[in-house]
């Protein structure tokens, strides 16, 4: 049976918000979160988890939640946590892909999870989303935010200083700010953020990412297919692909150009899809009829980390 597909607001109506305790996704978070539940999957509960962590007990909290986010576990029975398939994958599996989070396309992939549901963290999509800002600093995108939550009933009690908390781990996440020392989270290497010129704002960047892998890219595009699509969808328009709610090109930050750029390149690597010019629209084609986008979203990972690791 396939899960139902919601509609934006429904996604965002039946998120979470501001489990982070303020806490970025440290380098090597993720990594000993996903090691610590293979062995334990009570730890994230256990009394000696601060000891067991090596870190506060606030850091223990942040830890689950940003395994959760990136959806690298998913809660179990009772307290318990059990890693998700790509949890494995990536780091505890006997041919993991990138065990110690090496591979900056790890990170895009990281990145792009936080966009799937359920939306542990909505402030996150109504950042990517709805903000039409050109600069920003803590308090404006906390404003906006705020303004852009009004909308859905679940979030219109959330005080305006729990919005400003997830502005201030939002913008702390992804700005390369490392003038001001703050190089704490490998996320800031992806450049989704940067200081505008002569001020104390930022802005998201919305050109071309040369990091970002077209495989990476193309698994996200499977992946939201899958998710954001109905059940035995084949095609899908590039104009989606760049511009809808959570697309990839809206979470990437990207224009239509670099993405139909980066799935001609992937698709030359992977002809088991093709970019298609129907009635004036460039579409993206899955060519095996037997093949869905959530087996086309692993074999896209499948070729990426063949080829990178």
């Amino acid at each position: 049976m396939h899960a139902a597909v919601l509609s934006p607001d429904e996604y965002l109506n039946q998120g979470n918000m501001g489990r982070h305790e303020t806490f970025t996704p440290r380098y090597g978070w993720l990594v000993k979160g996903c090691r610590a539940v293979q062995e334990d999957p009570h730890i994230f509960r256990a009394p000696d988890a601060i000891e067991r962590l090596g870190v506060g007990k606030n850091m223990v909290a942040a830890i689950r939640f940003w395994c959760l986010c990136c959806k690298l576990v998913q809660p179990g029975s009772g307290v318990a946590c059990q890693l998700t398939e790509l949890a494995q994958k990536l780091f505890t599996g006997p041919a993991a892909y990138d065990p110690y989070l090496e591979d900056e396309g790890t990170l895009w992939l990281l990145h792009w999870q936080i966009f799937l549901p359920r939306l542990e963290a909505v402030s996150w999509p109504l950042a990517f989303n709805k903000c039409q800002l050109t600069g920003f600093d803590t308090k404006q995108l906390a404003r906006m935010l705020y303004q852009a939550g009004q909308k859905y009933e679940r979030w219109q009690s959330i005080s305006p200083t729990t919005w400003e908390r997830d502005a201030s781990c939002l913008l702390r996440m992804y700005a390369d700010d490392r003038a001001a020392g703050d190089i704490d989270c490998p996320f800031t290497r992806l450049g989704l953020l940067q200081r505008v010129p002569g001020s104390n704002q930022f802005a998201f960047h919305t050109g071309e990412k040369p990091g970002l892998p077209p495989l990476i890219f193309a698994a996200a595009c499977f992946s939201y297919m899958q998710h954001y699509s109905g059940p035995g969808v084949r095609t899908i328009t590039l104009q989606k692909l760049s511009y809808d709610f959570n697309s990839p090109g809206v979470v990437f930050k990207i224009p239509e150009s670099a993405a139909g750029s980066l799935l001609e390149q992937a698709a030359e690597m992977m002809p088991l899809f093709s970019l298609e010019h129907v009635a004036g629209n460039v579409q993206l084609h899955l060519r095996e009829k037997n093949l869905t986008p959530a087996h086309l979203y692993w074999l896209a990972l499948e070729e990426y980390y063949k080829e990178s690791i």
